[in-house]
């Protein structure tokens, strides 16, 4: 690759970052405006978020058409290949964020004129903010390679967790005083999940840039460590052929 060629390539990456940057604000923007629906009943807001939600998968194939491109016109090596797949694959965590804030519209224009406890809109409200914070975070993370803030994000989820919790256990006891009725209940319950979720896609995010910036695969470390606690400790548990013994 001559350097003339080299710089043209650097150049096309910083352009692919800036967009993830501009499809991360639009997906936390639309979390933002589900929650706004949601705590407001406004069903022409929710259907709004909804509509957007194909202009944020067209925004990120486009993003990605592009890595891809990269990939196959430039042949990149080492730090450079892993940012081009890295970000890949934070694109289509991206998209699937945009698909859980259409999610809590859809939930929300479910249960319609429900009137929400005030205990649960609170909750509802920190858990929007937890999940928007949490994508900042991620995103910034990325965009300057911030190998330690990446590493912090799982601790720095814990509390949009316990949130969470909260919102379920509150939600049991709204259901057992009759504040509210069943279907309702499971719509927020649905909704509650999907906020916990967006927190795993930022943590996502944040492992996929350990990955770009030092080579650290977090999500194999996990999966390696799951199947150690699958075997058996005692040898005479494995039969000849390798597999563990049941009773």
């Amino acid at each position: 690759m001559t350097e003339q060629t080299r710089r043209g390539f650097h150049a096309d990456i910083e352009e692919i970052s800036e967009l993830v940057v501009r499809l991360a604000a639009r997906v936390g923007d639309s979390v933002a405006r589900a929650t706004d629906a949601l705590l407001n009943y406004d069903l022409a807001a929710a259907q709004r978020v909804i509509d957007d939600d194909g202009s944020i998968d067209v925004a990120a194939f486009e993003i990605e058409e592009q890595c891809q491109n990269l990939l196959a016109l430039q042949q990149p090596m080492a730090g450079d290949l892993r940012q081009i797949l890295a970000t890949m694959l934070i694109i289509g965590e991206l998209e699937r964020t945009g698909g859980l804030a259409c999610n809590i519209c859809k939930g929300a224009r479910r249960m319609f004129r429900t009137e929400l406890p005030p205990r649960l809109r609170g909750l509802i409200a920190e858990m929007n903010e937890e999940a928007i914070r949490l994508i900042r975070l991620s995103v910034d993370s990325y965009s300057e390679h911030d190998s330690a803030l990446a590493g912090a994000l799982d601790d720095i989820d814990d509390r949009l967790d316990n949130l969470h919790r909260s919102f379920i256990q509150s939600l049991l006891e709204a259901s057992r005083s009759h504040d509210l009725e069943v279907q309702p209940a499971v719509q927020l319950a649905l909704i509650a999940r999907y906020y916990e979720r967006i927190g795993d896609h930022a943590v996502n995010i944040s492992d996929r840039v350990r990955y770009m910036v030092s080579g650290e695969m977090p999500w194999r470390e996990e999966q390696l460590g799951a199947r150690l606690e699958e075997l058996p400790t005692d040898p005479a548990d494995v039969s000849l052929n390798g597999e563990t013994k049941t009773d």
